[in-house]
């Protein structure tokens, strides 16, 4: 009984628990445990940038070529724009299929809209590319580590690891330097990782205690709608890719279910990522690989948000009696395959995006939002888990894709016959051996 209470993911699961039972019984006091969460989500941000800054230099500078790294980023962006196009289609579908607005009949202009202002204030028009392609660009490296901008840190990074490639043997101090520092820093990460128990606690009792169980019952259909077209995503697109890959989704699953588990308590994709990398890279995939696709799937391939995207905006249309022909669903596929990069990880941060994509067309009405209010806190967390789920299955399919996983180290740790952290120490001993020899075959 104690090794099973030892486990993380059991434990979250008992904060999970105790979080709605607290929240339900006693809302008022739930309500006040919201900083419990939010502090475990800082603490997540805190080391998150640095992480994310430090795996992708390292990624880029210890490949043979850029080359190779062309061709991974390559393979890796077709790969995101596929996946989160049949996320948007799939949530689509299913939400003409199952209508879970149909009936409701809401006139907008008697909705009170004070409770989304905040969001339509946050939510500006999405950006053409020409400011898409600038955004990209820091201003300065301490204002992107700063302000947790993914992108903005990617781009940087990714030209700081090209320019000590070229270097070579002389940035390897600074190589090692961000070797240690990673090793450092996930250090503190599993410390961090102790208090996701009581982050899965507070967030959990804050969302019941304030939104009450009420307002799912109400949405019901919805919430089972959305929690559906996540479950047959991960199945019937997900399970098929993880076939064509070599490995069973659900060996996969159970891998990563403490992952999982503090994605289902914290409603944050990006809370589990520095320990989801070390875990892939544990699994076999390479370390460049992991350094670089992670990060970048949290921006390009968030098909959890892609889901709820199409489905809330069609979903407010069926609500308001707003009439829509084929081409204005196109329309609002093809807006949204634009606005839904770059929205991933951060709970609260789908909302705003949905309304900047509603005010953009001028066909929904925004004011509907009001009406996945009750909810969207519920449905965050299918949102999350799918995004981790995609991320990690993308990014060791993509690492086959370009011959980059260890396949027999891969089926031994998802089978559960080796010790994926002794695993990760022979990794490390091979790599202290072949750094040399590719030291020496590139003097040559």
């Amino acid at each position: 009984m104690r090794r099973v209470l030892g486990k993380l993911y059991v434990q979250v699961l008992i904060g999970v628990a105790a979080g709605v039972t607290l929240g339900h019984f006693w809302p008022q006091l739930g309500s006040e445990l919201k900083p419990l969460g939010d502090i475990f989500i800082k603490l997540i941000k805190m080391v998150f940038a640095p992480i994310i800054f430090a795996t992708v230099v390292l990624g880029i500078a210890r490949m043979e070529s850029m080359k190779e790294l062309g061709r991974v980023g390559v393979r890796a962006l077709v790969y995101f724009e596929v996946l989160s196009t049949f996320a948007l289609i799939l949530g689509l579908v299913v939400v003409n299929v199952v209508r879970p607005g149909a009936g409701m009949n809401v006139d907008p202009a008697h909705l009170d809209t004070k409770a989304i202002a905040g969001y339509a204030a946050s939510a500006a028009k999405p950006a053409g590319f020409v400011d898409f392609v600038v955004g990209m660009v820091p201003t300065s490296i301490v204002d992107a580590l700063a302000k947790n901008d993914i992108l903005q840190i990617l781009v940087f990074a990714t030209l700081f690891g090209i320019a000590l490639s070229h270097v070579g043997v002389r940035a390897k101090p600074v190589v090692d330097f961000l070797d240690a520092f990673v090793h450092g820093v996930f250090a503190i990460v599993g410390m961090i990782m102790r208090l996701a128990p009581i982050a899965a606690f507070g967030a959990m009792a804050f969302t019941v205690g304030k939104y009450g169980l009420g307002s799912v019952v109400s949405l019901g259909k919805l919430m089972g709608t959305m929690y559906l077209t996540c479950a047959l995503f991960v199945v019937l697109v997900l399970g098929p890719i993880c076939r064509l890959s070599g490995f069973s989704l659900w060996k996969f699953l159970k891998y990563i279910k403490d992952e999982l588990f503090t994605v289902l308590g914290t409603s944050s994709s990006e809370s589990v990522v520095p320990q989801l990398m070390r875990k892939l890279e544990n699994a076999g995939v390479a370390r460049p690989v992991v350094g670089l696709v992670v990060p970048s799937g949290l921006t390009f391939n968030p098909d959890g948000q892609c889901i709820y995207y199409t489905m809330a905006a069609i979903f407010i249309a069926q609500a308001t009696n707003t009439p829509l022909t084929l081409l204005d669903q196109v329309v609002v596929l093809g807006v949204l395959l634009l606005t839904s990069k770059g929205s991933a990880g951060v709970t609260g941060s789908g909302f705003i995006t949905l309304a900047a994509t509603l005010a953009s067309m001028g066909k929904i009405p925004v004011a509907g939002m009001v009406l996945l209010l009750g909810v969207d806190r519920f449905m965050s967390e299918a949102r999350a888990i799918t995004n981790t789920i995609g991320n990690a299955v993308g990014t060791v399919a993509i690492g086959r894709w370009v011959g980059s996983v260890d396949r027999e180290r891969l089926a031994l740790v998802l089978d559960g016959e080796s010790d994926p952290e002794d695993l990760q120490q022979l990794y490390e001993d091979s790599e202290a051996v072949v750094r040399p020899l590719h030291a020496a075959r590139n003097a040559a």
